[in-house]
């Protein structure tokens, strides 16, 4: 059955984020953009099943049929950790999909972070989760939250992390069917640089906003129906610099409900938010059999 492991594989969860704000505070001489944002984990998984090769080599047989493999966040992780640990061993990495790409939803960024931090597990390199982050930067600035593995307050480009308590909430999501390229976003000059800090008791009473809804919504008619059609029903916002849009509920049967509702030219998820990563529940397991 296609997606189903065999005995000498592991099955891995690489779980989508939500930004429940994103504020863009300055840019920095080296062209990136200073941030702040709330990363919120939600129960929206890829996974990547892995099998350990003797050989050294690192295959991808199964991926997004858009993105080749040499190009895949996951297996450029897996050999970034190679080089960095010296180990002989390879893998064969399967990554299932289920996250829309290029949805502003970290799938990406996760699976390469799964991917890291299984691979430090099974060829036993004993690398830091310092260390691990320190080799997901050139990767994504999204990848570090994902291996520290807990929802986060992110400042700097996003690597600078607080671990939050967020409270229990379910979110709709729904996903317009088209992608929005972050480096137009970043590039764009009609894009707010210069939000005041603020701090996480001042998120929680204000709500902050996201900086990059204004420049994707002028970009994308569809993402601007989204938004307009969710806000109709639910504060309605944009994840990262999208296309996803968002509400968070009080209950999944609320989630649930609307999302019955949504166009069926949208795809829509309903997921609960989460304050640690599955990937981490597992590791422990897997360190205490």
């Amino acid at each position: 059955m296609k997606g189903a492991a065999s005995a000498d594989e592991s099955r891995w969860p690489a779980p989508a984020k939500l930004n429940l704000f994103l504020h863009v505070t300055g840019r920095r001489v080296d062209g990136y953009h200073e941030l702040q944002t709330l990363f919120q984990l939600i129960a929206l998984t890829d996974t990547i099943v892995i099998r350990v090769r003797a050989d050294g080599a690192i295959e991808r047989p199964e991926g997004p049929n858009d993105v080749p493999a040499e190009s895949d966040l996951a297996v450029r992780a897996a050999r970034a950790l190679k080089a960095a640990s010296g180990t002989a061993l390879g893998a064969t990495l399967r990554v299932l999909k289920r996250i829309p790409q290029g949805g502003g939803l970290g799938g990406g960024s996760s699976d390469a972070a799964t991917t890291l931090v299984a691979l430090n597990a099974l060829w036993d390199c004993g690398l830091s989760t310092a260390e691990l982050v320190a080799l997901a930067l050139p990767l994504g600035a999204d990848v570090p939250v994902f291996i520290r593995g807990f929802s986060a307050w992110g400042e700097g480009i996003g690597e600078r992390l607080t671990p939050v308590e967020l409270p229990k909430r379910w979110f709709l999501i729904i996903h317009p069917g088209c992608a929005v390229s972050t480096r137009e976003v970043f590039q764009s000059p009609e894009l707010t640089r210069n939000s005041p800090l603020i701090t996480i008791r001042g998120f929680f009473h204000s709500g902050g906003r996201n900086d990059c809804e204004p420049v994707v919504r002028a970009r994308s008619a569809e993402v601007a129906a989204a938004l307009d059609w969710l806000s109709r029903w639910a504060p309605a916002r944009l994840t990262g610099t999208g296309s996803s849009v968002f509400a968070g509920f009080a209950n999944a049967a609320e989630a649930e409900r609307l999302a019955g509702r949504v166009p069926d030219r949208w795809q829509s998820f309903v997921a609960r938010g989460l304050n640690t990563s599955p990937l981490h529940g597992q590791l422990r397991v897997r360190r205490e059999a």
